[in-house]
């Protein structure tokens, strides 16, 4: 059974994808075998659909539509606004990239929602996408967790990664039940953070234009920004040994890796811990880094 990871960066990182995906596709050898790339999400900026992040991805949706088709992956739209109306469904931008993406390439493309709104309104109008039911949802109860995968609507769900090491409930799902859970791997937010939904709010406002106030993120380490390792001292983080060795033999194989609103060169050093053969290493930094078209920041 392949492990799929679903990566960021879809509009945010186009130019470092240029160049890692031609290396994973001529190289394969340079990667794991027992991982593949399930898909690539993101939003651009100025999406008033987009939430989780605030949107700074600039790149062409057409050339993102094309290099997506030329490797055979699925985009995702990050459609996860949680403060959506019947007014906002009618946004021309927003609409235009579903038009887009619907049918592009030969695999199916996906939309992570929150709004059950947005889902209906997507489902009627682009009935060729598959569902993700967003993270920024923040379901720690299992039991609602439980609910959330019964929902024929998604293909896949992403709990809150506070559900992660729930082993003996997650050993408890039934195999179809399994086969939708995405896990959010690489989290820094504090294990016991009790502001998060107000922080994915925040960001809502924000998408739609709203003058608010930054979200003051009371973690202990919030002064130091995202670090990935910091992540990984993360009671809920998963690494590649966890993969291997708990949750792939338990029956799961889709795992999220988060990091849209960082640099494209912390986003590299992620697929290299998670992607790359220890051997390899080196030379993969080197294919990349050395790229003279590629500025990584």
């Amino acid at each position: 059974m392949k492990i799929c990871y679903h990566l960021p960066g879809l509009f945010e990182f186009y130019e470092f994808y240029k160049v890692f995906l031609k290396l994973f596709n001529e190289h394969r050898e340079y990667f794991y075998e027992w991982c593949e790339i399930g898909s690539i999400y993101g939003a651009p900026a100025d999406c008033i659909w987009g939430g989780g992040r605030v949107g700074f991805g600039d790149a062409d949706p057409v050339k993102v539509a094309e290099l997506m088709s030329e490797y055979d992956i699925s985009s995702r739209l990050t459609f996860s606004n949680s403060l959506l109306t019947e007014k906002h469904l009618s946004d021309k931008k927003c609409n235009s990239l579903c038009s887009l993406f619907e049918k592009n390439g030969k695999i199916q493309n996906g939309v992570i929602v929150y709004s059950d709104l947005l889902l209906e309104h997507i489902r009627k109008k682009y009935p060729d996408f598959y569902f993700v039911s967003s993270t920024t949802k923040v379901i720690t109860s299992f039991d609602r967790f439980e609910d959330e995968l019964n929902r024929p609507e998604y293909k896949y769900v992403v709990p809150d990664f506070r559900l992660n090491k729930k082993l003996d409930r997650l050993n408890s799902l039934t195999e179809e039940q399994k086969a939708k859970v995405e896990f959010l791997c690489n989290e820094c937010c504090s294990i016991g953070c009790s502001d998060r939904k107000n922080c994915y709010e925040n960001v809502s406002r924000k998408s739609l234009g709203e003058d608010c106030e930054d979200h003051i993120c009371t973690s202990p380490l919030a002064g130091r920004g995202y670090r990935f390792s910091d992540a990984m001292e993360n009671p809920s983080f998963i690494g590649t040994d966890d993969i291997r060795k708990i949750y792939a033999p338990a029956g799961f194989r889709h795992f999220k890796i988060e990091g849209r609103s960082l640099g494209s060169a912390v986003v590299f050093e992620m697929l290299i811990y998670y992607m790359t053969k220890p051997e390899y290493r080196l030379k993969v930094r080197e294919e990349v880094y050395l790229d003279s078209s590629l500025d990584l920041f």
